[in-house]
């Protein structure tokens, strides 16, 4: 699915890869975040995923007209997490909104792991 705005000028559309790219990268952009997360459904285990798969920690739904973003990450040990997923949230909610057009509703974050080494 894609996200469509309409103006007196036409129709634009945004692929949601573009949208989960824009996300993602905005995410990593954040101190103490030390990358995103796939967790495999069948082991239950977490992977730290490289950079040229961003988007697979980055999950879309829209309701009510409204973007919703889920995000799965990992932090840095020693940050607070409060205030990583705080600036994750302002930081995503801007870039979104300011690169793609498109209004931001709810921002979930589940932090997945923590990295010590």
């Amino acid at each position: 699915m894609s996200s469509k705005l309409v103006n007196k000028y036409g129709v634009i559309t945004i692929d949601n890869e573009a949208i989960m790219r824009i996300a993602g990268q905005a995410v990593m952009e954040c101190a103490g975040v030390v990358g995103m997360a796939a967790k495999n459904a069948r082991d239950g285990f977490v992977q730290l995923l490289k950079k040229e798969n961003l988007t697979k920690g980055v999950f879309l739904t829209f309701e009510n007209g409204e973007l919703n973003i889920g995000l799965h990450i990992i932090v840095e040990y020693g940050t607070n997490i409060t205030a990583v997923t705080e600036t994750i949230l302002q930081n995503v909610r801007y870039k979104v909104g300011e690169l793609a057009g498109l209004g931001v509703g709810r921002v979930n974050i589940s932090v997945e792991g923590v990295r010590t080494d």
